[in-house]
């Protein structure tokens, strides 16, 4: 509705050279910034036609306890991708961990029961093995290469909803993240590509259609801050999954737990960090009580290198300790500095 003695500023708008000088119409033969949404589109609509058919949903039976109340069982669902052209499946471990039965599901709806070939619960990593012939597989890509601000594309079956997709971008890298058994999952990938229960497992994808994560955690209550476990962490335990069953790693046989240390203790050992890790206990029969290792005392350097938390002794802890000396250093009673040595042994399953 035009005020009568007012001039038509809807028509001088149109035909503003101002605005005609701004560019291309977008919606006009394609030229201008329309380019951009269209490469945008493809780029996921290609990544998408590349992965998708590799995607799985899975439906995991849980086991329950027995009790005198008829219960038929938990169930829960999550997702995967086909890794191998035989059948083997990555996704999470908390997907399939409690397990009674795995039943997975392609796109275009075949179905197989899976089994569970190994899990990693330090690194949240499960792999499923099926059969079938001609099997979709996902192609792999290199997560080091990741640069922040690429296109994120994320693909599962959240709540549900089977070959979703949502798109964002790599937020972040190098975040960490604790797994349920307490270790330390570096090199975390953040998105803000959508995720929801159901997404777990699930393959990040890049603008290539190359699985470059594992979608596997979200903050709730936050917008778009969600998490991916990097695909090269994932080709590292897979391949020590399908090669032994378990991932190997060196045991101490202690809990423990990051504290300060006092700023006389710093000053009085010349130290060049503020904090250790104390032992609140040691296991019988391992090998930090063959190496007398006593409930109290904090550990301030293992192999030569300092320990400011609990993730600094996880991170010494590989295939390679296992069998070696590792020199420990320690505060005894915070007055005595003492220097022994520990032989880490597998880590029980």
């Amino acid at each position: 509705m035009l005020i009568k003695g007012s001039p038509d500023y809807s028509i001088e708008f149109l035909n503003n050279p101002a605005a005609a000088d701004a560019g291309p119409d977008i919606a006009g033969n394609g030229e201008g910034d329309a380019w951009l949404f269209d490469a945008y589109s493809r780029a996921v609509t290609g990544a998408v036609a590349a992965v998708g058919p590799a995607v799985v949903h899975i439906h995991v039976r849980k086991k329950v306890a027995r009790s005198r109340v008829a219960n038929p069982g938990a169930e829960g669902t999550g997702s995967g991708f086909i890794i191998t052209p035989d059948g083997y499946i990555a996704t999470n471990c908390h997907v399939v961990e409690g397990s009674d039965g795995v039943e997975v599901s392609l796109a275009d709806g075949t179905s197989f029961t899976a089994e569970v070939a190994g899990q990693d619960p330090a690194t949240d990593i499960a792999l499923l093995r099926v059969s079938g012939p001609g099997l979709p597989m996902a192609c792999l890509g290199d997560s080091d290469k990741l640069r922040v601000g690429q296109l994120a594309i994320a693909v599962g079956n959240p709540l549900g909803f089977q070959s979703t997709v949502t798109a964002g971008v790599i937020s972040a890298l190098g975040r960490s993240l604790r797994s349920r058994t307490g270790r330390l999952i570096e090199n975390i990938i953040q998105t803000d590509a959508a995720l929801n229960p159901g997404n777990s497992g699930g393959p990040l994808l890049s603008s290539r259609g190359e699985v470059v994560g594992i979608n596997t955690a979200i903050i709730q209550n936050a917008q778009g801050i969600c998490f991916a476990i990097p695909v090269n962490t994932m080709r590292w335990v897979v391949t020590q999954l399908i090669r032994e069953g378990k991932v190997v790693r060196g045991f101490l046989g202690i809990a423990g737990q990051t504290v300060p240390l006092p700023v006389r203790v710093i000053r009085y050992f010349q130290l060049d960090h503020e904090s250790g890790v104390q032992v609140v206990d040691v296991t019988l029969g391992s090998p930090a009580q063959r190496a007398s290792l006593k409930e109290g005392d904090v550990i301030i350097a293992l192999g030569g290198e300092p320990v400011t938390t609990v993730d600094a002794i996880h991170r010494k802890l590989t295939r390679e300790s296992i069998g070696r000396k590792l020199a420990v250093v320690l505060l005894r009673d915070w007055t005595k500095r003492l220097e022994i040595s520990i032989v880490p042994a597998e880590s029980p399953a």
